[in-house]
């Protein structure tokens, strides 16, 4: 069975603000019964993630299967991955890139996604990342998205679509949509800091984003109430 058989959706869900959006996006798109969501465990630092995404979907009410893949961990150099690294402000010199980037992460994210959803009829990947307001990953572009589509098309014999609500969003217009589809109350369960703090630090380029986007759009963040 090829992908694109139904109208089902398989959301990539990381438990940060963005890939939650995204999450109720498909839910409002689709249908509860027609959404599940999968969770990569890639190593990373923080394993709070993990845990915020489960919480995150069963909030919703969505199955939410954890994936490993710890190779990225195995390749280190970066901040997300390797705790010897401190979390820099701003980009690296040479490469113009933050030190938090992981090199083909969401590339290898939306790649085993898609082989997940080939085996089981799924048609729609969901994908939070956003080129808009986004950290300068260049795997968050949209040209990068829909080459990659075009890609796992042909090489999977199917007829998947990557979806990206958020691409062209600002932090301030994702917290609106998070609003106006019902995921506000899911944020108290969300992770966003790079310090993988609870309460969050506050002062990582990940909070900074976060905070920003709450107080442009007049509301409150859940997750520091929550706190």
């Amino acid at each position: 069975m090829t992908a694109g058989d139904r109208n089902t959706a398989l959301v990539v869900l990381s438990g940060g603000q963005d890939s939650t959006t995204c999450l109720y996006w498909a839910i409002d798109r689709f249908g509860l019964d027609a959404v599940s969501t999968i969770t990569f465990d890639y190593g990373q630092r923080h394993r709070i993630e993990l845990e915020c995404a489960r919480r995150v979907a069963e909030f919703a009410g969505v199955d939410n299967l954890v994936l490993p893949i710890d190779t990225f961990a195995a390749l280190g150099g970066d901040a997300l991955t390797d705790p010897d690294i401190d979390v820099a402000q701003g980009v690296d010199e040479t490469s113009g890139l933050p030190n938090t980037f992981v090199p083909g992460r969401n590339l290898v994210f939306l790649t085993f996604a898609a082989a997940f959803a080939w085996q089981r009829g799924i048609g729609h990947l969901v994908t939070g990342v956003a080129q808009t307001d986004y950290s300068g990953y260049p795997d968050c572009r949209e040209g990068t998205m829909t080459a990659l589509q075009h890609t796992l098309r042909l090489g999977m014999e199917s007829d998947i679509t990557i979806h990206t609500p958020l691409m062209h969003l600002s932090k301030k217009e994702t917290v609106e949509l998070a609003r106006d589809l019902g995921g506000l109350p899911a944020m108290a369960h969300t992770h966003t800091c790079y310090e993988g703090q609870r309460p969050p630090c506050g002062v990582c380029p990940a909070c900074v984003l976060r905070a920003r986007g709450f107080a442009e759009a007049g509301i409150e963040d859940p997750l520091l109430v929550a706190q």
